[in-house]
């Protein structure tokens, strides 16, 4: 197929695909479309960004639309998806390819926003259903929705619902779904428990795959930098005072990294944002409002958080953490370079990642530049704060205030001490020993009006503890000391969806 019109589309999906500049149809359209319009199950292996909304959305509109529309409280299309952010971009993609069929309603619900509002849409029947699963069986459960006259159900990245521990809910709302169906199983990879699964979904699929996953794109400039995981964070802040990014990804492994990159970038003097699971819903648009508006130059993600966020411009993906997956550093590398322009790619390694960084030289058939960092970044030294803090305001445009080197207004420093009287320092200068001479009359705290008052200790009075207790406790946090100590594991059952 050379264009879409080659697929006998509906008059009105040809027009709205004009209108959103579609020309040309991906691998993934051309191979699918055919066989989703004439009814059969499909298997596909495919990323995001392959165009494989369009290959499911377009054969979907074209069959639902010469029906009726959806009784009350029924469904004749769902799509189930991990993530809020690619419920969303789906839900939006049925919108631009309907925006000529006046007919056809579309939802979308999913956890972090109030349940009323999803409830009246549902109650009127909807023909075509974007939801998380987590929300979806709160509603289920309510009586809100059935599915008993679903049409078509689509599984959307599915091995991110095996990461997400959503394949027992995922079974769950399939038994409520009617055996005559077609169903649609889109999945990045194949391990053995999504083959599984998509054995239990699909009847004599077509099975269709596309594979940029193995090549990475041409115009991003790629780059490894070998560093002890102490020292990353200082390594973060060189790089973006040195790179000057226009609009920076930073990916992380965990969410609880994503918050303390976040949180360590501050402290730095770098405005950040993260966005993952635990984010409240409305947190969640903020910053990516945020960032796609350019008020937030830098946003920190996982790999799940990211799916669905489509952003042109970013210009820097910076890898805090290597993916342990092959497939997820060709999607994070893939954030940059769009729309034909180019994009850098930095990834850090420390030396237990080096077996990640080997799995995607494999999958991606190419040997990464590399610079060796190890025992050239201090972590330990304090006073390079203020440094830090004034390179970030020249990355950031800002000129230091005066009398402040750093121009950091934050107000989480300790409070300067308050004066000393005359009559404390001499106290406080006192010979320890004298104080100890046979004879000498102890103290009466009762005429100073402080009956009981602890016995006054004859150690010198430091008044530079605080800081040293500080120093030591920001070496520790920069090890990752403090936050090993209560890091709560995350498990597979933390649902992102809800």
């Amino acid at each position: 197929m050379t264009s879409f019109s080659d697929f006998g589309l509906a008059d009105t999906l040809n027009r709205a695909l004009v209108d959103a500049g579609y020309e040309t149809p991906t691998p993934i359209q051309t191979q699918a479309i055919p066989d989703l319009l004439k009814g059969r199950d499909l298997l596909g292996i495919a990323q995001t960004g392959t165009g494989k909304t369009a290959a499911f959305a377009l054969p979907i509109l074209q069959r639902l639309a010469p029906g009726k529309p959806a009784a009350p409280r029924r469904v004749r299309a769902l799509i189930l998806s991990p993530t809020r952010e690619l419920a969303t971009q789906i839900a939006e993609s049925f919108k631009l390819y309907s925006r000529y069929m006046n007919h056809m309603s579309i939802a979308v619900v999913f956890g972090g926003v109030g349940h009323r509002p999803q409830e009246d849409r549902l109650k009127r029947g909807v023909d075509i259903l974007v939801a998380t699963p987590g929300r979806l069986m709160d509603h289920m459960a309510a009586g809100m929705v059935s599915l008993e006259s679903t049409e078509i159900f689509v599984l959307d990245e599915a091995d991110q619902m095996l990461d997400m521990g959503f394949v027992l809910p995922v079974r769950r709302i399939v038994k409520h779904l009617p055996k005559a169906r077609q169903s649609l199983f889109f999945s990045a990879t194949m391990p053995k428990e999504i083959g599984q699964l998509a054995g239990e979904l699909l009847f004599n699929p077509v099975t269709v795959s596309v594979a940029p996953a193995a090549t990475t794109v041409e115009r991003v400039d790629q780059r490894v930098i070998h560093v002890e995981t102490a020292a990353k964070r200082r390594l973060l802040l060189d790089v973006i005072v040195a790179e000057k990014p226009e609009r920076a990804l930073i990916f992380t492994r965990t969410k609880h990294g994503a918050d303390r990159v976040v949180r360590q970038l501050g402290q730095d003097g770098v405005d950040a944002a993260a966005i993952h699971g635990n984010k409240s819903q409305a947190q969640r648009e903020k910053a990516l409002a945020a960032f796609k508006a350019g008020t937030t130059q830098i946003l920190v993600a996982t790999d799940i958080a990211a799916r669905g966020i489509d952003v042109t411009g970013v210009s820097h993906v910076i890898n805090f953490d290597l993916p342990n997956i092959p497939e997820s550093y060709v999607h994070r590398i893939g954030r940059t370079a769009r729309a034909g322009a180019s994009g850098v790619a930095i990834s850090f390694c420390a030396d237990d990642e080096r077996p990640y960084l080997k799995d995607i030289e494999k999958v991606t058939r190419q040997k990464i530049p590399a610079e060796d960092r190890r025992g050239t970044i201090s972590v330990a030294e304090r006073a390079d704060t203020a440094e830090r803090g004034e390179r970030a305001e020249r990355l950031s445009g800002k000129r230091p205030q005066p009398g402040n080197r750093s121009g950091n207004q934050r107000n989480n420093r300790r409070p300067a001490p308050a004066p000393v009287s005359a009559e404390q320092q001499r106290r406080d200068a006192m010979p320890a020993a004298k104080a100890r001479q046979p004879g000498a009359a102890k103290p009466s705290h009762a005429a100073h009006g402080k009956p009981g008052q602890a016995k006054a200790s004859n150690r010198p009075n430091h008044r530079d503890n605080g800081a040293s207790e500080e120093s030591l406790g920001r070496v520790g946090f920069l090890a990752g000391g403090r936050d090993g100590l209560k890091r709560r594991p995350e498990g597979r059952g933390q649902r992102d969806g809800r």
